[in-house]
């Protein structure tokens, strides 16, 4: 074939491609006009209508602890920014202790020590291969509801207090002393950051311990618990008469949705962990112990950070689903998102408009957690050259 022969189109593999694209993506969009046709069809056959208006008007039904000030007079859409703040709570803090818990274990699923290795295989195997759900009934029936009577609530050192009502903490009093601590915190941990990166790029270039950094890394910690404890303004709990006031009270609904979420997630985290550590090939050890490195810095330096380029994407589907996960709130009566808007499609009828606010909700919360991570993965790759 000559070089100004042209390829008929029917073997032109680009064009092709864009042929198969555009027929890809009318069937898409046949499909969605099929099903809301089929949508507007059935609205109008029961003699429904499709619209938003109703988020504005009173939900007229109370809601327990509220994280801000609400009251049945208020319009649906503070109740679902209500409910979605309890979510993003659970959400938050599950994040982080699932995340704490799970090295914690994976890392005991390797230890040496055979007690260690055993509980932590222990822990795995039970919470992983029993059902989330029955989980949290267990937390919520046969441990928080089975607590004491406030009156006589369980106290760890007269700032803890555990009870069938919850878990009264202590908790900040938002005055000009407890901002000036955050601010030195917050700047605290940002040096501590900068000092660990540093004593690490001084052991990886000059083959130095970085003692200099380490001393300094030390002294940022330090300042950041005394600031924590001794700086912020708490506001701890006390008994009034048979009552509790102060502090802040973690009701047991999302006690049990918090911590049966964090340690079933752990479970699975826990197998990541393990997993992406076993990846990091043999001599890489071999070579840090050749080194000179303690046992604490080869898993500081060398293997932990190997480990994070096999770990983090099968943790950002761990974090998912615990943010999915959360919607079984409804079980146990926490106020959720999703619990509060199956209350307003029970009251308005409006299930479709619910159910599309549901999806974008958690969408979006979902698309925010990818992006970080994604963020994250690629900061722990290799820089090609």
């Amino acid at each position: 074939m000559s070089q100004t022969e042209k390829i008929p189109f029917w073997r032109d593999s680009r064009i092709l491609n864009i042929i198969a694209q555009v027929v890809i993506l009318t069937m898409v969009i046949s499909i969605f006009i099929f099903f809301g046709n089929n949508l507007v069809n059935n609205f109008r056959r029961l003699g429904l209508t499709f619209g938003f208006n109703f988020l504005t008007r009173s939900a007229s039904f109370a809601i327990a602890n509220p994280p801000f000030e609400y009251s049945p007079s208020d319009p649906y859409f503070k109740a679902i920014l209500v409910g979605l703040i309890n979510s993003l709570k659970v959400m938050f803090f599950g994040i982080i202790i699932a995340t704490i818990l799970g090295i914690t274990v994976g890392l005991g699923r390797l230890s040496n020590n055979w007690l260690v290795r055993k509980l932590a295989t222990i822990y795995v195997e039970t919470l992983r291969n029993t059902p989330l759900l029955l989980q949290l009934f267990f937390w919520y029936f046969a441990v928080f509801l089975r607590l004491p009577r406030i009156e006589n609530a369980f106290n760890i050192s007269n700032t803890i207090f555990l009870s069938n009502r919850g878990m009264r903490i202590p908790w900040f009093v938002s005055n000009l002393q407890t901002i000036l601590s955050s601010i030195l915190i917050l700047t605290a941990i940002i040096l501590a950051v900068l000092f660990w990166k540093k004593r690490v790029d001084t052991i990886e270039e000059m083959g130095e311990s970085g003692q200099d950094w380490l001393n300094l890394l030390i002294a940022s910690l330090v300042i950041t618990v005394a600031t924590f404890f001794f700086g912020i303004d708490w506001n701890i709990p006390q008994y009034e008469g048979n009552s509790l006031a102060g502090g802040t009270n973690l009701s047991p609904e999302f006690a049990t949705l918090l911590i049966g979420l964090s340690i079933y997630t752990a479970s699975f985290i826990a197998e990541v962990v393990r997993a992406g550590i076993q990846s990091v090939n043999k001599g890489q050890w071999e070579a840090a112990r050749a080194l000179g490195l303690e046992p604490g810095l080869v898993m500081q330096l060398v293997i932990f950070p190997q480990a994070l380029r096999v770990m983090i994407p099968p943790l950002t589907s761990e974090f998912l689903n615990l943010a999915k996960n959360s919607s079984l709130a409804i079980a146990i009566g926490y106020n959720d998102v999703y619990a509060i808007s199956n209350t307003i499609s029970n009251q308005t009828g409006k299930a479709v408009e619910i159910l599309l606010i549901l999806v974008g909700i958690y969408l979006t919360i979902n698309l925010i957690i990818s992006l970080a991570m994604n963020w994250l993965n690629k900061s722990v790759q290799l820089k090609e050259r």
